[in-house]
C-alpha cells in the first residue's frame, strides 16, 4: 500500500485517516488519501452490527442524509444514532470502498453494549450528550488547567484557543476548509492533525471521556485482526481524536481485559433518513452542526464556492418576490472577498458571505436573513433510504399506505387541507389519527382556514428523523397501523385514569375509525359513567363525546351507542349540577362556570344529533320493516314521542339554569352566567335580565358578590350586550360609582379581568357611552318598542348615503359608467 510513510512514517502499521465529523474538508482530504493509497480494506468508526448494511449505501435509491438506527429489540425506545451526510468522511470512505470494491467494515464499540450501557446509567454525560456517536464537547479548561475526571475537553476550542481564534468553526475554516487538498501528499493534513491530537491527549489524556478508552480498546483490537488478514493494506477513517490511542501499542490482553464484563443487550439496525435541520442541532439526535447546508455546498461545488453560494441566496430571495439582480450578486462576492482580505481570512467564509448578503441583498434587514439562514445554511434535505433496508413489519405497512395514499414525508413543514367527503382525503385522515392515538407525530391538526364544517381538516405535517424510533416503539401493538392502532387504543380505555381520559380516547377512535377498539372504548365509558359520581368529571367529559357525535355524518360511522351515552351524561348532570354549584370558592367557582359553559354548548348540539339520530333510527327501522314484509312501514314505539327518549334536552336544560340563577347560594359568577345564557337563548327577555342584574346590584348586595355576578353575566364578549342595551349599562355604570372606597380596591381585580378582555372596539365604544352617560341620550327612545341601546325609527338619511354603493356592488345601476357620481364622499 503506498503513502503508509506519509500517515505515520515507515513501518508505521495502518493508515489512520483522523477526521472532523461531518466536515467537509476532511471528506475531501478522505477521498484524495484513499485514492492515494489505495488500501485493500477500509474501517470505520461506527458500530460493526451494520456492516451488512454497508451495501445499501451503493444502491441509486439512498441518498443522504441518513442515519443508522439501532434500538434494543425487547426496548425499542432504547435507541441511537449515527448520522451521515453527502459531507460526512465517513460516508465518503464508505463510498470509495463500494465504488472500489474494497472491503468496509464498522469497528466501534458494538450498538448492544452502548445500548445497554446507557440503560444502566454509567458514565451519564455521554449516555446524554453522545446519542449520535459524535464527540462534542464544551469550552475547554485554561491550558495550565489540570483535567480532572468531570472536566470534558473539546480538542479543536483547544487548538482554535492556541492559535489565537475565539471561534473554533472559524479557525477550522482557515486551517482546513479554506486550504484545500495538498496535491503533492494528500496524507499532510493527517498528519499534522495526529500531531496536534497526541499533544492534547498527553496534556488531557481522554479529556474527561472515559468511555472513549473501551471504545479505542475495541478499535484496536479490530485493527489488528484486519492487519492480519490485510497485513499493511489498512486503512482507518475515525475521529482525529481517537487517532494518538489507536497509534499507541499495547497489550491485547489489556485490551481485552477493559472489554470484559461489558453490559450487553440484542440490537437491531437498519438505515433511516436524516434531514439537515436535525444536524444542526447539538441535543438530542442532532450532531451540533451549526450549518449544514454550507458545509454540503463547501464539498459538493466543483469550483468558486462563493459565486455559486450568492447565486444560491439571489435564487431564494427572487422566490419570496425581493427585487435580487446579477448586480447584487457581483456586489456581495466582492465585499465578501474584502471583508475576507481586512479580516486575514484566506477565502471568505460563512461570516463573511452572510455579512456580504446582509449589506447588499438584504439592505441591513434580518429578516430576509433570517430565511436565508433557515433554507440554505441549514437546509430541509430529507435523505432517502432504499425499499430494502432493514424495517419493522409496521414501518413497512407505513411506507405502503405513504405511497398509496400519495403523502411523501418531508422535513419542511406544510400545511394538507383535506375534504373528508372524498375517499383519498378520508383515507389519509384516518391515518393521520391512527399515528398520532400510536404516539407518532407526524401531523398535527389545525384550525382549517375558510370553512368551519366538520368535512374539512387542516393538518400541519413535518416529518422528525427520530418518528422512525417512535414507529420501531409502536411496532410492539401489531404489524400494521390498524392493527397496533385497535391494539394500543383498547390498552389505553382499560388503564385510563379519569372518565374524560376515555371520552377523549373514544373520540379518538371516531376519528380514526377504529371498528375493533371502538366497542371496548364504549364499553369502558358506559361503565366510568355509571359508576363516576363527581358532576365535574362528568360536565369534563360531555362535550367530547358531542364532539364525537359529529363525525357520524361525515364519516359514516354508527354513533347510535354514544349518543345513549351522552344523553345517559346529560341526564346525570342535569340532576347534580344544581347542588354541586353550591358552597364554592372562587377558584371552584370558575371551573364550574367553565363546566357550565361547555355543557350549554354540548347540550344544544346534542338535540340536534339527537333528532338527527332518531331520524336515522326510524328510517332504519321502517326499511327493515318493508323488507320482512310488513304491510306499512309504521314501527311500533315510534309516534310522535321521541324514539331515544331525549328530545327534550335543551328544555330539562333551561330549567337547570332558571335554578341555578334564582338560588342565592350559588356563586356569583355561575349566577351570572346562567342568567347571560338564557338571554342568549331567548329564554328570558331584556326587562327580566334588567330586574334581575338591578336586583343583584342593589346595595344590599356585598360589592365582592355583584362583581362576580357582572363577571359572570358579561365576561367572554359580553361587551356588545352592554353596547346594545345601554340600560343594563346604565345599571353597571350605577353600581360602579356608588361602591364604597373601602371596597372598590377589592372587586377592582375581578373588574379588570372581565373588561380587559373585550375586544379593543368595545372597550372603546364602552368607553364613549359612559362618558356621555349611558341612557341619558336615548330617555325617550328608552321606552320605546323597540330592540334595546337602537333608535325607535329607521335613520333614513343615514341609509339613503349607503344606498348608491350597494347598488353598485349588487349591480342593480350601471353607475360606473354615470358621469354623475353619487357616491357619498366621492367628487365627480
Amino acid at each position: 500500500m503506498t503513502g503508509t510513510e506519509g500517515a505515520g512514517g515507515p513501518g508505521a502499521g495502518p493508515l489512520l485517516l483522523g477526521v472532523r465529523h461531518h466536515g467537509p474538508g476532511s471528506a475531501r482530504a478522505v477521498r484524495a488519501a484513499l485514492a492515494a493509497a489505495r488500501p485493500r480494506v477500509v474501517l470505520i468508526e461506527g458500530p460493526p452490527e451494520a456492516d451488512a448494511l454497508i451495501p445499501l449505501a451503493a444502491e441509486e435509491d439512498m441518498r443522504p442524509p441518513v442515519a443508522l438506527l439501532a434500538h434494543a429489540v425487547d426496548e425499542p425506545g432504547r435507541s441511537a444514532f449515527w448520522p451521515l451526510a453527502e459531507f460526512s468522511p465517513e460516508w465518503v470512505a464508505i463510498r470509495w470502498a463500494l465504488e472500489h470494491g474494497v472491503p468496509a467494515r464498522f469497528i466501534d464499540l458494538p450498538a448492544a453494549h452502548t445500548l445497554a450501557w446507557e440503560r444502566e446509567g454509567k458514565d451519564t454525560p455521554d449516555a446524554e450528550d453522545e446519542p449520535t456517536g459524535e464527540e462534542r464537547r464544551p469550552d475547554p479548561p485554561a491550558p495550565d488547567t489540570p483535567s480532572g475526571p468531570d472536566i470534558r475537553v473539546d480538542p479543536l476550542a483547544v487548538l482554535a484557543e492556541t492559535a489565537g481564534y475565539d471561534d473554533p468553526e472559524r479557525w477550522w475554516e482557515d486551517v482546513v476548509e479554506h486550504r484545500g487538498v495538498g496535491e503533492r501528499d494528500p496524507f499532510a493534513p493527517f498528519s499534522a492533525l495526529e500531531e496536534a491530537m497526541g499533544a492534547l491527549r498527553e496534556t488531557y489524556g481522554v479529556g474527561g471521556h472515559d468511555r472513549d478508552l473501551v471504545r479505542e480498546a475495541y478499535m484496536r483490537l479490530q485493527v489488528r485482526a484486519a492487519q492480519r488478514e490485510f497485513e499493511d493494506g489498512v486503512a482507518v477513517v475515525c475521529g482525529a481524536w481517537h487517532v494518538p490511542a489507536l497509534r499507541q501499542r499495547t497489550a491485547v490482553a489489556a485490551d481485552r481485559a477493559l472489554l470484559k464484563g461489558l453490559p450487553k443487550v440484542k440490537a437491531e439496525l437498519t438505515w433511516v433518513p436524516w434531514t439537515h435541520r436535525r444536524l444542526s442541532r447539538a441535543g438530542g439526535y442532532g450532531a451540533g452542526i451549526d450549518s449544514p447546508g454550507w458545509y454540503g455546498h463547501l464539498f459538493a461545488a466543483p469550483d468558486r464556492p462563493v459565486e455559486r453560494w450568492m447565486t444560491k441566496v439571489a435564487g431564494l430571495l427572487r422566490e419570496e418576490d425581493r427585487i435580487v439582480s446579477p448586480a447584487h450578486v457581483i456586489e456581495a462576492v466582492r465585499l465578501a472577498e474584502t471583508l475576507a482580505v481586512m479580516r486575514g481570512r484566506p477565502l471568505p467564509g460563512l461570516g463573511e458571505t452572510t455579512d456580504a448578503v446582509r449589506a447588499v441583498m438584504c439592505e441591513g434587514s434580518d429578516v430576509p436573513l433570517s430565511l436565508v439562514r433557515d433554507r440554505l445554511v441549514v437546509g430541509d434535505v430529507l435523505g432517502e433510504v432504499p425499499p430494502g433496508a432493514p424495517a419493522v413489519p409496521l414501518q413497512r405497512d407505513l411506507d405502503r399506505q405513504q405511497r398509496r395514499l400519495r403523502i411523501k414525508p418531508e422535513a419542511l413543514e406544510r400545511e394538507l387541507e383535506l375534504d373528508l367527503r372524498k375517499e383519498t382525503d378520508a383515507a389519509r385522515s384516518r391515518l393521520l389519527h391512527r399515528l398520532r392515538l400510536l404516539g407518532i407525530e407526524w401531523g398535527e391538526p389545525v384550525a382549517s382556514r375558510g370553512s368551519t364544517g366538520t368535512f374539512r381538516e387542516t393538518w400541519r405535517l413535518r416529518w422528525e428523523p427520530e418518528l422512525a424510533v417512535r414507529v420501531a416503539e409502536a411496532g410492539v401493538w401489531g404489524t400494521t397501523v390498524l392493527a397496533a392502532a385497535n391494539a394500543k387504543a383498547e390498552t389505553d380505555a382499560v388503564v385510563a385514569q379519569s372518565l374524560a381520559d376515555v371520552t377523549a380516547l373514544a373520540e379518538h377512535c371516531l376519528l380514526a375509525e377504529l371498528p375493533d377498539a371502538l366497542p371496548v372504548v364504549m364499553r369502558i365509558l358506559a361503565d366510568r359513567a355509571a359508576l363516576d359520581t363527581d358532576v365535574g368529571h362528568l360536565a369534563q367529559a360531555l362535550p367530547a363525546l358531542v364532539r364525537s357525535l359529529r363525525y357520524g355524518d361525515v364519516r359514516g360511522t354508527d354513533t347510535g351507542a354514544l349518543t345513549e351515552v351522552a344523553a345517559g351524561l346529560a341526564e346525570r348532570i342535569f340532576v347534580g349540577l344544581p347542588p354541586a354549584c353550591t358552597a364554592l370558592d372562587a377558584d371552584a367557582a370558575e371551573e364550574m362556570r367553565r363546566h357550565v359553559d361547555a355543557v350549554h354548548g354540548a347540550v344544544a348540539l346534542l338535540g340536534d344529533v339527537g333528532g338527527a339520530g332518531r331520524d336515522a333510527a326510524l328510517g332504519a327501522e321502517r326499511g327493515r320493516a318493508s323488507k320482512a314484509g310488513s304491510g306499512d312501514a309504521s314501527v311500533p314505539g315510534h309516534g310522535d314521542a321521541p324514539a331515544l327518549g331525549h328530545g327534550d334536552l335543551r328544555r330539562r336544560w333551561r330549567t337547570v339554569l332558571r335554578t341555578l340563577s334564582a338560588r342565592d347560594t350559588v356563586p356569583g359568577v355561575i349566577r351570572g352566567r346562567a342568567v347571560r345564557l338564557l338571554l342568549d337563548g331567548g329564554e328570558l327577555g331584556p326587562d327580566e335580565a334588567a330586574r334581575l342584574m338591578g336586583l343583584v346590584l342593589s346595595p344590599g348586595t356585598p360589592p365582592a358578590d355583584a362583581a362576580t355576578w357582572i363577571e359572570g353575566f358579561v365576561g367572554g364578549g359580553g361587551g356588545l350586550l352592554l353596547v346594545h342595551d345601554e340600560r343594563l349599562l346604565g345599571l353597571v355604570d350605577a353600581w360602579l360609582t356608588g361602591v364604597p372606597a373601602e371596597a372598590f380596591t377589592d372587586v377592582l381585580p375581578l373588574l379588570r379581568r372581565t373588561f380587559s378582555a373585550y375586544e379593543p372596539g368595545v372597550r372603546r365604544t364602552l368607553g364613549e357611552l359612559v362618558r356621555r352617560g349611558p341612557g341619558k341620550q336615548v330617555g325617550a327612545v328608552a321606552t320605546a318598542v323597540g330592540i334595546s341601546g337602537f333608535g325607535a325609527e329607521l335613520d333614513t338619511g343615514r341609509a339613503d348615503a349607503v344606498v348608491p354603493v350597494l347598488r353598485l356592488m349588487l349591480g342593480l345601476d350601471d353607475l360606473v359608467g354615470n358621469s354623475d357620481n353619487e357616491l357619498v364622499g366621492v367628487a365627480g
